[in-house]
Formats: C-alpha cells, sequence, structure tokens
C-alpha cells in the first residue's frame, strides 16, 4: 500500500525550550540539496570536506583541521579522548553540557574522569580551576589533563577574550590542555562582537567541539583541532566513537553554508537579539526575576512555579532547577518578534491570574 509524506506539526508554532527545536535553515537545507547527486568518496575524502577544511583555515587560521561528526556529545567526547591518557581526567564547571546532559558519556564511553567545581555563573577561573588542579604524580587520583569551558555557557554567559586566556596560561603552566565546547560559540561570537578566532586559537584554546546543529545546521558538529601538537590519532578516535560518517559530505557542507559567508553570524544575531527581545519584556513584569545576565540567546528565570506549569501549556520551555522554580528560555535563529511578543503577553496573563 502506497503512503505519501504529510506534514505532521504545525510550521507556525514556536516555543522556547530549546534551539534544537528549530529546523534547518534554508539556506542550509539548499546546500544539502547541491551536494547531492552522483557519487563522492565516502568517509570524508570528498570535495566538500576538502573545502570545509579552507573554510575553517579562514575562520581559525592556517593550521586548523576540522573532523566533522554527527552530534555534539559526539564531538566532546573524541576531543577530549584525544587530548587525555587512559589515567587522564578533565576539569569542567559543575554545570557543563559534558557533566550533566551527556547521559555520561565522557566518562562511560570515553573512560574519562571528569572532576567538576561549582560555579556562580558557568563559567570557570584559574582560581577555580585550581580547587581540582593537583595531584599529578598521586596514583590514587585521576590526573588531571585538560580544562573544558562551555563558550557560551550552559547559563547563557560569554567569557571574554581575556578570561579564556587567563584560563589557557593558567592550563598551560600547569602541563593542561584547553577544550572549548562551542556548541553555541556564534552566539557567544555574536555577543562579543568579535571573530571566533579572537576568543580561541588565538588566546591558547587547543582543540575546540563547533556546533552547528543550534545555529541552522539539520544535523552535523566538527572537532576542530587548533593545535596538532596537543592530539593523536584523531582519525581512528573518531571511527572508534562512532562518529565517522559516511556520506560526511552532507555534514561538511551544512558547516560550510553556515561559515563560508555570514549565515552562522546572522542567524547568531537574531537569536540573541530575540533572546534581548524577551528579557526586556520579562524585566518589566513583576513578580518574574532573570537570573543570569543575558548576553548570548538564554534567558534564565525564576516564577511561581504554578505559572510556569500553566504557562507550558501555552508554550514549550523547560524547567532549569524545578525546586527553586527556575526555568530556561532559550531563542533560536527561527524566533519571531511575534513570537516573543505572544509569550510575554501569555506570561503577563499568567501572573496576573
Amino acid at each position: 500500500m502506497r503512503t505519501d509524506a504529510r506534514r505532521h506539526h504545525d510550521p507556525q508554532v514556536r516555543g522556547f525550550a530549546s534551539d534544537n527545536y528549530a529546523g534547518a535553515h534554508p539556506e542550509v537545507l539548499a546546500a544539502i540539496a547541491l551536494a547531492n547527486g552522483g557519487h563522492q568518496v565516502a568517509y570524508g575524502e570528498d570535495d566538500y570536506t576538502g573545502h570545509l577544511q579552507r573554510v575553517m583555515h579562514s575562520h581559525f587560521g592556517p593550521t586548523a583541521e576540522a573532523f566533522p561528526v554527527f552530534n555534539g556529545t559526539g564531538a566532546n567526547v573524541v576531543a577530549l579522548q584525544a587530548l587525555t591518557d587512559r589515567w587522564g581526567a578533565v576539569i569542567c564547571a559543575e554545570s557543563a553540557h559534558i557533566n550533566v546532559d551527556e547521559g555520561g558519556a565522557p566518562e562511560r564511553m570515553g573512560g574519562i574522569k571528569l572532576l567538576t567545581v561549582p560555579t556562580p555563573d558557568g563559567k570557570l577561573t584559574p582560581e577555580l580551576i585550581d580547587r581540582q588542579a593537583y595531584g599529578w604524580d598521586d596514583e590514587h587520583r585521576a590526573m588531571p589533563q585538560v580544562v573544558s569551558i562551555t563558550q557560551n555557557t550552559e547559563l547563557g554567559t560569554v567569557y571574554t577574550p581575556d578570561e579564556i586566556r587567563a584560563i589557557c596560561d593558567h592550563a598551560h603552566e600547569r602541563g593542561m590542555k584547553v577544550h572549548l565546547d562551542g556548541a553555541r560559540i556564534a552566539n557567544a561570537a555574536a555577543s562579543l562582537d568579535v571573530p571566533m578566532r579572537t576568543f580561541t586559537n588565538t588566546v591558547g584554546v587547543d582543540v575546540l567541539s563547533f556546533g552547528g546543529t543550534k545555529n541552522g545546521a539539520l544535523f552535523g558538529e566538527a572537532v576542530v583541532v587548533l593545535n596538532p601538537d596537543t592530539v593523536r590519532a584523531m582519525k581512528h578516535l573518531r571511527k572508534l566513537s562512532m562518529q565517522l560518517a559516511s556520506k560526511m559530505r552532507f555534514v561538511s557542507v551544512q558547516l560550510e553554508a553556515l561559515l563560508a559567508k555570514d549565515l552562522w553570524l546572522r542567524n547568531a544575531r537574531h537569536a540573541n537579539t530575540m533572546a534581548q527581545r524577551l528579557a526586556e519584556g520579562v524585566r518589566a513584569i513583576d513578580g518574574v526575576e532573570i537570573l543570569y545576565p543575558v548576553q548570548a540567546n538564554a534567558v534564565f528565570a525564576r516564577l511561581p512555579h504554578a505559572v510556569s506549569e500553566r504557562l507550558q501549556k501555552r508554550f514549550r520551555f523547560y524547567f532549569w532547577d524545578e525546586t527553586a522554580g527556575d526555568v530556561r528560555w532559550m531563542c533560536a535563529f527561527d524566533t519571531r518578534e511575534d513570537d516573543v511578543d505572544a509569550f510575554l503577553q501569555a506570561l503577563k496573563e499568567e501572573m496576573a491570574r
């Protein structure tokens, strides 16, 4: 029996749960179609992956090498494996995605011990790093070998280039390497209004997990090696970690579509602008507290639990800390001003009940 594809959702409905909820940008879809047809060599020896390397050089310098992967967790696990020995450990913020939201993959699949540090705003500092940076000669303790930071952070805050430079200098002085989880790196660059290299390879980051999905890709991220002297056997680790795409051209062409011109920046600026619009509206509503500086495309707020539950029936979003009543509202490249205004109106109505 023949069945035809049909739409199963209303494309006019948008929520504030995650930038992962957004579809793919039309320019990315057009790039995928462009790469389709005919035969290309599999497993990354295609023309599109080759050209992606040159595009990455324009953003991160001539020594940068990109290894496209399927998803963000895969990028992080592959990157951290490449930077650590079997006895190695990674220092990260307690709120880091690798610690909280990856199902234990770095530890279970990568065999890497995470050494976490509580932070007030999601950002590590040299002083906070030193809470876990010790015991290199103690065989009873996993050896700190890597510092992993997230830009922008899981709390929506953004490191300045000087802050990242201080972390890199501090880590390198202690014989450690630096990994940057850049799931929302475009939003950070848009917020700082600087090129991505300004807070990555220029200040000493060794390896980057580059995010595409949250910025308008259909799927796909990349591990970008910025300092080739810090890693080994990347190709083998990617395959071993089940992150080697046979038809890699369809991952690479999406990243090329984002990065070859300014689509990555346009998408990020728009998402950030919508978050600022949302934050401005929220500040005018009595009884709602914004918890952290709104520096990228996330707004964290605290409001009565019952209000959030009612509001969730009208718009999708998640509790961040349900006990405290904290919620997270995310904006995406396709969030519209009308979406924000409708959400604010609904929030006002529910707060007034």
